[in-house]
C-alpha cells in the first residue's frame, strides 16, 4: 500500500515516539518511558513476560539498574492503518553491558549485542500517539565476554542523562 501525503504527519510523530522510547530507555528515565505506553500495550518477546506497561516499567527498571545500554532503532516501515492506528517494523541493534560490582568475581559474560526487529502497533489517544503492541525479535546475539570495564567520562565529555533539554524554551 502506498504511502499518501496525508499520512506523513503522523508518521513523522510515530517516528518522533520511537525515538523518545530508545533515549528514555537508555537515560533510564522510567516514568517518561511509562507515558509512552497504552495502559492496556502487550508485549511479546521481551526477556521476560509482561503483563501490561506498569509491570514492563518495572521489570525493564530492575534489569537495567546495573547496566549501560545502547538502543538504536533504523529503517521504519510504517503503515497508517486509521487516523488513530498504525503499524511498524523497526530494525534494532542494541547494546548492552552490566556493570562490574566491586567486590564480585568477574563475569565471563558481561552483556551483549543484539540486532533484529521491533513489531510495534501505535494508538493514537487524543492527540498523541502511543505504543499499543510490543514485539521484539531477535536475529543475532552476540555476548561481551571478558571483564571490561565501563569507563567514567571525564569532565569534557558529556553522560546523557535524565535530562529536560527537549523541554526547554
Amino acid at each position: 500500500m502506498p504511502i499518501q501525503s496525508s499520512d506523513m504527519p503522523a508518521i513523522e510523530e510515530i517516528k518522533q515516539l520511537k525515538a523518545r522510547y530508545f533515549r528514555f530507555l537508555d537515560t533510564k528515565q522510567w516514568t517518561k518511558l511509562r507515558g509512552l505506553f497504552t495502559d492496556d500495550a502487550v508485549f511479546e518477546g521481551t526477556f521476560d513476560p509482561f503483563k501490561g506497561p506498569d509491570d514492563f516499567i518495572a521489570g525493564v527498571s530492575k534489569f537495567n539498574q546495573n547496566t549501560v545500554t545502547v538502543h538504536h532503532g533504523h529503517m521504519p516501515e510504517i503503515r497508517i492503518i486509521s487516523p488513530t492506528t498504525a503499524r511498524a517494523i523497526w530494525a534494532l541493534a542494541d547494546f548492552i553491558e552490566i556493570k562490574a560490582t566491586e567486590g564480585q568475581p568477574p563475569r565471563a559474560q558481561r552483556g551483549f549485542t543484539g540486532f533484529g526487529h521491533y513489531q510495534e502497533k501505535y494508538r493514537k489517544e487524543g492527540d498523541v500517539w502511543k505504543i499499543a503492541f510490543m514485539r521484539l525479535t531477535r536475529i543475532r546475539v552476540d555476548p561481551l565476554l571478558g571483564e571490561g570495564k565501563v569507563p567514567d567520562l571525564n569532565s569534557r565529555q558529556l553522560r546523557s542523562g535524565a535530562d529536560n533539554f527537549m523541554d526547554e524554551g
